[in-house]
């Protein structure tokens, strides 16, 4: 999977946002001042700039290092004096173009806050970071216009990523959900140390995009949960998605998968991966342990889909556990970008891959087996202007749009939901893909609108689209605060229930702007469904 998701854009990790921008130069600001915080481990020393607080590279648990890699996180030791917070911690091992990144003293996190707010206690949003289970960290989402605009903390964890966060092995506990007792860890950190920010503990808001975001949805269905979030942002990430072969990236010979595993499943990829470094079999985890990080880099590509089920925090698949009721109650937003694929398909032409009119029938063949014609006289070649863009568009429709629609479905009936689908088609080129192809609202293309990716505002938005992101924090930020999405000159934003299903397309005003879209008819899940019957 590592390698289909670097074919897929070029080097670029799909399930995260390649930054490839020219600078946006922020305008001259006052000299910032230091900003000193006690937490329940010690004095840490941050940034005020005038507008934000921040407090970057803060040790939320222990080094995972030695005999703790492959435990759960231990809780951080108190320490003297005051702590520096004013650069980011290292980020977790992972590879870009081949090169290693990173290191196993990873597990830290960032804030930022208002420099001065109008209210006491904010609400605290935990943002969980893309990048397929493979890549990413938190402190690549520079959250100052969130944190300032919408008066709320914003807290960014990394995780452990790869074989460090998601080896399973028989008899070693904890298998398969390092990193998601990474994230737990930092909600925890963050119930004891919110007030510390002038933040409510009793107000968090966990939120996730990609494998972030199904990060986010499993933890809702997970037991340790409970007690730790109050509602939860969903982007690109509800625990029903599901990529038949080929769909994810047109690329030959790819299997379908979910992006949760079972124990067994897991722990068998565990094993074979032991087996391919050389380890004994018996002796697998001591082995593994005995490791360099640059040798079990050759193995990470493995574990891009193994977070595990059947386990102590989650007990059930979570896709099963959300389409029976098991999950957290709590208030969700939960939604998609209208062309997930596009980038994908894209990145996969731009490396030698491209869909064309002869291999279309065997991309359809091979994801769809008898029911290909089906799709085929659904999803015509004649009805689109590129076979690429054919196929991107049965991936975003059978992949993305209806799985996401049927897990807000399945919540719908038993929490409050709001539902979008961001549909700006002149986003961002987020992954940088060279190509003319017509990548519209890309996966991902949303994350501009939200957060400054490495620290920059992206050069290039309209006054529209920043009008856009402006309603975008607004929305999200006002359901942290009273858990409805509401923002100043924007459209109400009505929940999204079982008989009235309003889902909010979020797009700037030259292409409609924001209102309500039959999300069900725009991708044919009506068809989708009775394929699947």
């Amino acid at each position: 999977m590592r390698r289909l998701l670097a074919l897929v854009t070029g080097g670029c990790l799909a399930m995260t946002a390649c930054v490839t921008q020219a600078a946006a130069q922020p305008p001259t600001a006052p000299k910032p001042r230091p900003s000193i915080v006690k937490l329940d481990s010690g004095r840490i020393r941050g940034v005020d700039d005038g507008t934000v607080r921040t407090y970057s590279g803060i040790r939320f648990a222990q080094p995972p290092l030695g005999r703790l890699r492959w435990k759960e996180p231990v809780r951080v030791a108190p320490w003297r004096g005051v702590a520096d917070a004013t650069k980011p911690g290292r980020q977790c091992p992972q590879a870009d173009k081949g090169k290693q990144l990173g290191g196993e003293d990873c597990l830290f996190l960032n804030v930022t806050t208002p420099a001065k707010a109008s209210r006491k206690p904010l609400p605290v949003m935990v943002w969980l970071h893309g990048g397929g289970f493979l890549d990413g960290s938190g402190s690549m989402y520079n959250a100052r216009r969130m944190a300032g605009q919408g008066e709320v903390i914003v807290v960014t964890p990394n995780y452990r990523l790869g074989a460090f966060g998601y080896l399973a092995l028989p008899g070693l506990p904890g298998s398969g959900t390092f990193g998601l007792a990474d994230q737990l860890e930092a909600l925890r950190w963050v119930r004891r140390n919110a007030a510390a920010f002038g933040g409510d503990p009793g107000n968090v808001t966990l939120i996730g995009q990609s494998a972030g975001g199904m990060s986010t949805c499993a933890l809702l269905t997970s037991p340790a949960t409970r007690g730790l979030i109050d509602k939860a942002v969903m982007q690109s990430g509800t625990c029903t998605l599901n990529w038949p072969a080929g769909t994810y990236a047109p690329v030959p010979d790819t299997p379908p998968f979910t992006p949760y595993a079972s124990l067994k499943t897991s722990r068998d990829i565990g094993l074979a991966a032991a087996k391919q470094l050389g380890c004994a079999a018996g002796e697998e985890l001591e082995c593994l342990r005995s490791k360099p990080v640059s040798e079990l880099m050759k193995i990470n590509e493995t574990f891009g889909a193994s977070l595990a089920h059947g386990t102590p925090l989650l007990p059930l698949d979570p896709a099963q556990a959300l389409r029976t009721g098991k999950f957290l109650r709590v208030p969700v937003i939960s939604g998609a970008t209208r062309s997930e694929s596009n980038g994908f398909v894209a990145g996969t032409a731009q490396a030698g891959i491209p869909v064309t009119a002869e291999n279309y029938p065997a991309l359809m063949k091979n994801a769809f087996g008898e029911q290909a014609g089906k799709v085929m006289r659904e999803y015509p070649l004649k009805a689109f202007s590129s076979p690429g863009l054919a196929w991107a568009t049965v991936s975003s429709d059978r992949a993305w749009a209806c799985p996401t629609l049927e897990g807000n479905e399945a919540m719908a009936a038993r929490t409050t939901v709001y539902a979008y689908e961001f549909a700006d088609a002149k986003a961002p080129n987020i992954a940088g893909i060279p190509s003319d192809f017509p990548l519209g609202a890309q996966h991902a293309s949303d994350l501009p609108y939200l957060f400054d990716l490495d620290g920059e505002a992206w050069d290039g938005l309209t006054s529209e689209q920043w009008r856009l992101a402006r309603q975008m924090i607004g929305y999200w930020t006002s359901f942290a605060h009273i858990g409805r999405p509401q923002a100043v000159g924007a459209p109400a934003w009505h929940a999204f229930t079982p008989s009235g299903q309003t889902v909010l397309s979020l797009k700037p005003t030259s292409q409609g702007g924001i209102g309500p879209i039959d999300l069900g008819d725009e991708h044919r899940c009506a068809f989708w469904r009775g394929l699947s019957n």
